[in-house]
């Protein structure tokens, strides 16, 4: 069987006349149904940030930055600190990420009524508004990941994918 223009085939002594083998394309080998599991979660997690990227660039707004945003609608007051525990984000991740949100208008601050020294963060109608347009982007991305899917089977992914979650962050 001949390779496609511009791949060689792979052997067992790394390559063919010398040359390293190709690493397998998305879907094949251990980047396909043979692969470890975390690892698939991991090329799927990273396939959808890109396209994620990609989709919320022309509104000036990263991933983090969404999700940022997203957890201040869903639990407007959140401290910094909580954010960056929602967000998976370190809280120097989440404290430059604040910053430019508010400079932009899109969060604002107030102090802790007890503890004044915490700052609690909400959306301004600005950032509401910029986030209803990542939102409709964002569920684009979703209905793309779950074309195909019966309610039932999405329902269970959902699901298992939360169990993980939760079983597993303790270590």
């Amino acid at each position: 069987m001949q390779n496609p223009p511009g791949r060689r085939a792979a052997t067992s002594d790394g390559g063919a006349g010398g040359l390293p083998a190709r690493p397998p394309s998305v879907g094949e080998g251990k980047r396909g149904e043979k692969g470890y599991l975390g690892y698939l979660l991991r090329q799927a997690q990273a396939a959808v940030r890109l396209t994620m990227d990609r989709s919320l660039t022309e509104l000036g707004v990263t991933p983090p930055q969404f999700a940022v945003l997203t957890m201040l609608k869903a639990y407007p007051g959140l401290s910094g600190a909580d954010v960056a525990r929602l967000t998976f984000l370190t809280p120097q991740t989440v404290g430059l990420i604040i910053r430019n949100l508010e400079r932009d208008g899109a969060i604002r601050k107030a102090r802790h009524p007890v503890h004044g020294r915490i700052l609690q963060w909400s959306l301004t109608p600005h950032g509401a508004t910029l986030l209803r347009g990542c939102r409709q982007r964002v569920l684009d991305v979703e209905a793309r990941l779950s074309a195909g899917l019966d309610g039932k089977t999405e329902a269970a992914i959902r699901r298992w994918l939360a169990q993980i979650a939760t079983e597993m962050q303790d270590g």
